[in-house]
């Protein structure tokens, strides 16, 4: 009878390829969940407020009021009577969100809230930077 001997297999390498695939699956989640980090579009800079709270809405429209003066309903640029216009079609219950860069002029404020005044929209929130 003839005896077979074992020969033992060298191990000289690592197998990599599922350390990438788990490096990859790693890295899907994290840019998935990054993009649902982003605030808002429009590159506004908020002001601080000390009692700012955050709340939470799912019927909302937002309004952003940016530097330069200009006015975006949700994420269109827009004139104050386009927005009128806009805001008088959505019902009065819904949330309204504004959202004015500090840096934006008092006056485009005022006129903003001067046209939800108008309209009687009173569910109003004005997004501030926690202090």
């Amino acid at each position: 009878m003839v005896k077979f001997k074992k020969q033992r297999k060298r191990f000289d390498e690592i197998n990599v390829i599922p350390f990438i695939d788990i490096m990859l699956v790693l890295l899907v989640m994290v840019l998935t969940t990054a993009t649902f980090i982003n605030q808002g579009i429009i590159p506004v800079d908020l002001p601080t407020a000390k009692g700012s709270t955050k709340e939470e809405n799912k019927k909302e429209v937002t309004i952003y009021v940016d530097a330069k003066g200009e006015i975006h309903f949700q994420n269109e640029k827009v004139d104050l009577v386009a927005l009128e216009k806009r805001l008088s079609d959505i019902s009065r219950d819904q949330t309204v969100i504004l959202r004015s860069d500090k840096e934006s002029k008092f006056q485009d404020f005022v006129s903003v809230m001067d046209i939800l005044k108008r309209l009687k929209h009173e569910q109003l929130y004005i997004v501030t930077k926690e202090n």
